[in-house]
């Protein structure tokens, strides 16, 4: 007979603070009736991502297929030279999983040759231009594929600013957008994303052995924590403080809010007429024929 003592419990899949533990059956209803209303505004019957093997993307795909059906669902799988060949693994296995259409592009020649003249450009500099030509490759999969860019940033790397403008960061409409990085790994477990795929470290995969965590250094479950208190349920500094928090990464998190907020918001128009687009026009997602994405 075996001891119960020697049993030990399976190992977590991850790190979830009570306080950001929702009801993953309603987070799905709604993100599904979202992307459906999303597509039917816009007259689009078809979806287009980017899948990179990290929780966020596959999470999205999960999400779009189980909404829309798989058929409906372009991946796009887009490496560079030194991206780990294990996530493309994992979004190869996401592809078979779902049953969904999918290209793999390399993105190699394109960043290479616009570096060419400039060797010397730092990983910053060429993580951004990674980003955007993978945003550049989705927009023109867009027009053969005949379908809408989905999102796959989610709600923690939107706050601090983590994000690349008008690459990861540019879409059409994104699902996730409203979910910190802890309630992402939730859902995601709900819906069936591969096990290895939730436990490995987040990274954007821009060099080798690159970890969004060891790259920021910050931990994903404190900063959600400390974003939930601080940006959901509005505390102030003392109260924070009082929950535990070490003021110094609470003023950095502040920072990173406040600095990343152009981020954020719709690039602004300077008013000169009665009626602007995007202010005090606004008129709702219809395609009545072919348009520009």
């Amino acid at each position: 007979m075996t001891d119960p003592a020697a049993v030990q419990p399976p190992e977590p899949l991850f790190e979830l603070p009570p306080e950001l533990a929702i009801d993953t059956d309603v987070a799905r209803r709604v993100i599904g009736e979202f992307i459906r209303g999303q597509l039917r505004q816009a007259g689009f019957e078809r979806t287009v991502l980017g899948l990179s093997g990290g929780i966020d993307s596959a999470l999205v795909a999960y999400l779009v297929a189980d909404a829309i059906g798989p058929e409906r669902l372009l991946c796009v799988l887009m490496p560079y030279r030194t991206s780990s060949s294990a996530s493309t693994d994992d979004a190869k296995e996401v592809v078979r999983r779902l049953g969904a259409a999918s290209e793999l592009v390399d993105i190699s020649p394109m960043v290479d040759a616009f570096f060419a003249t400039d060797p010397d450009a730092s990983s910053i500099r060429r993580g951004n231009v990674m980003a955007r030509q993978r945003m550049t490759v989705l927009y023109d999969r867009s027009v053969t594929w005949g379908g809408l860019v989905v999102g796959t940033s989610n709600k923690t790397e939107s706050l601090i600013g983590y994000t690349t403008l008008f690459g990861d960061a540019a879409c059409a409409f994104n699902p996730i957008g409203d979910l910190y990085k802890s309630q992402v790994r939730q859902v995601a477990a709900s819906i069936g994303v591969p096990d290895q795929i939730i436990r490995k470290a987040p990274s954007a995969d821009l060099w080798p052995g690159q970890t969004d965590e060891s790259e920021a250094d910050f931990s994903y479950p404190v900063l959600d924590r400390l974003l939930y208190w601080r940006v959901d349920r509005r505390r102030t500094d003392e109260e924070v403080a009082a929950l535990g928090f070490d003021p110094a990464l609470v003023a950095r998190v502040d920072r990173l809010i406040a600095t990343s907020e152009f981020k954020r918001q719709v690039p602004p128009i300077a008013k000169l007429g009665p009626r602007t687009a995007g202010v005090d026009y606004l008129y709702p997602r219809r395609r009545p024929g072919s348009a520009r994405r």
